[in-house]
């Protein structure tokens, strides 16, 4: 493979959408050819597999490996129609999402399995892993601050959203620990920061990767 490909990962509203139209931007401003993508998906099956995931009627009744399983379907789509193609032509990928969610999310949080949930991941990712992940580190209040500027129509969360700050809580601290066990591959930024200094400091990452 020879593009480049960052993952961005974090609990919800942590400013992953916004940092990656930031890196996207200066990227694009060096010369690079930039494709950024988000997870669940970005694909038309994936963006299917998404309202599945997110939107259907009787959402709740979704059991964790089902909710397992059509996450690994949307990313393998992914991969396949826009990731591996877009690294074989020397093009940096930016993903708003990737595996370590899985690990995180239906993992350590729902409980799920370590070694099914990393042979999944393992099984669908095959050679296309991150060489960098940006985990954008919140707390969880300032997370459920951040959620309610949002501006959306009333009683819009979706299914994912709507889970009880606990759930939440284990997502943090499931992220930090994937991150003390991967030091080389995930660096962890305070998005408690301003905007401009958590951008500074996702590229001072970047540009010490593509030196």
């Amino acid at each position: 493979m020879a593009g480049i490909f960052v993952t961005f990962e974090g609990v919800e509203a942590c400013g992953k959408s916004t940092q990656i139209k930031r890196l996207k931007r200066r990227l694009q401003a060096i010369g690079r050819e930039v494709i950024a993508v988000h997870e669940p998906g970005f694909t038309e099956i994936g963006s299917a597999i998404r309202h599945l995931l997110l939107h259907t009627k009787g959402g709740n009744a979704m059991q964790p490996v089902t909710e397992l399983l059509l996450f690994a379907a949307s990313r393998a789509q992914l991969i396949a129609e826009v990731i591996r193609p877009s690294l074989a032509k020397d093009n940096i990928i930016l993903s708003d999402r990737f595996y370590d969610s899985t690990t995180v999310y239906q993992g350590i949080a729902r409980g799920l399995n370590a070694t099914f949930v990393r042979m999944i991941n393992e099984f669908v990712v095959e050679e296309c892993k991150p060489v960098l992940t940006i985990l954008l580190d919140i707390d969880i209040e300032t997370s459920l601050i951040r959620q309610m500027r949002r501006v959306r129509p009333a009683g819009t969360l979706d299914r994912m959203e709507r889970l009880p700050s606990e759930f939440f809580e284990k997502v943090r601290q499931g992220y930090l620990e994937i991150a003390r066990a991967e030091p080389e591959r995930i660096k962890v930024v305070d998005a408690s920061q301003s905007e401009d200094r958590v951008d500074q400091e996702i590229w001072d990452h970047v540009d010490a990767l593509l030196s």
